[in-house]
């Protein structure tokens, strides 16, 4: 479930883990004030394994000929 930043003008930030399909809140759950919710600037990528470079699943040639055809 993601992590959503929200502001409450008394209370300050804080985080609700929220479905995507659920609506913003609208009040803070501690104070009940009207609240704004934060667009994340920080968002931590983590790429692991293969296949994330233009490189790792490239052919060779673009003709549809295999590198072993290239040999003979």
């Amino acid at each position: 479930m993601p992590t959503y930043d929200y502001r409450c003008e008394q209370c300050g930030k804080f985080q609700i883990e929220q479905s995507i399909k659920a609506k913003p809140l609208t009040q803070c759950p501690t104070c009940g004030n009207p609240v704004r919710r934060l667009i994340g600037k920080n968002v931590n990528v983590i790429l692991k394994g293969s296949g994330f470079y233009s490189t790792d699943n490239r052919k060779e040639s673009t003709t549809g000929k295999d590198s072993a055809d290239k040999a003979s």
